[in-house]
């Protein structure tokens, strides 16, 4: 019996890193083709195609692998996306990557620059950021390329996950990347062997291209609070200290 995984999240967290991870293991087999991710479970209508169509697209070439597994980043943001892939997946195990809310706005930034979607220098647009997202068009991106900050409170979206699935697995970027122990216990959580090692383990994957990085003390502080009461529950729900909490 297939057993399924889902990479739901979140944006510039090393989503692309643990897909790599998870695709270069044996017993894992992730959805082909990985670029454009699938969004399987954001579009109702691809949704509406059934498992069975599921399954002849992304992996058709994957019968024999006991583990098939798909990377959208944008889940963990949808609420509708938790809930169609629950009633089709209910036993999927469902994988979140965190990071440093801080560093992940920058990464953020970074990117949507890189992008050609934001011509705004990295303080301006996080300090404009606090008071109002930018409007976007729904058009261009599933989802805003300017939600630098309210992306990074990820205890607001983990609700609806961890409502409808049982295994729900939140790793830190910070803990993960380079540690052959952690991915070897992120393998077991998955059922697959936990001897193999990796080849991506010890690289740097899909990195923003350095345009800036350096935020001012006044607004690194800002920022901290801004985020403080996510930190807060997300803490709660993980049941141990974030990897940057005393940053």
């Amino acid at each position: 019996m297939t057993r399924y995984l889902l990479v739901a999240g979140a944006q510039r967290c090393g989503t692309t890193y643990l897909h790599h991870l998870l695709d270069e293991h044996p017993e894992i087999a992730m959805a082909r083709p990985a670029r454009p991710e699938p969004k399987f479970f954001l579009d109702p209508n691809l949704f509406s195609k059934g498992l069975d169509w599921y399954e002849a697209t992304y992996f058709s070439n994957a019968e024999t692998v006991p583990v098939h597994g798909e990377k959208s980043t944008s889940y963990i943001e949808s609420a509708d996306a938790a809930e169609r892939a629950a009633s089709m997946l209910p036993d999927a195990d469902v994988l979140v990557m965190l990071r440093d809310p801080v560093a992940r706005a920058i990464s953020n930034w970074r990117f949507s620059t890189d992008s050609g979607f934001e011509q705004r220098p990295l303080d301006l647009a996080l300090k404009e950021s606090i008071g109002r997202p930018r409007d976007w068009d729904p058009a261009t991106t599933s989802v805003s390329p300017f939600a630098y900050l309210e992306r990074g409170r990820y205890a607001d979206y983990l609700e609806p996950w961890l409502q409808r699935f049982r295994q729900v697995h939140m790793y830190c970027l910070e803990e993960l990347a380079g540690n052959a122990h952690a991915v070897a216990h992120m393998y077991e959580a998955m059922g697959v062997d936990t001897a193999f090692r990796p080849p991506s383990l010890g690289t740097v994957v899909n990195a923003a291209t350095p345009l800036g990085g350096e935020i001012e003390t006044s607004l690194q502080l800002c920022l901290r609070l801004y985020f403080a009461d996510s930190d807060a529950r997300l803490q709660e729900v993980l049941g141990r200290p974030l990897p940057w909490a005393s940053e």
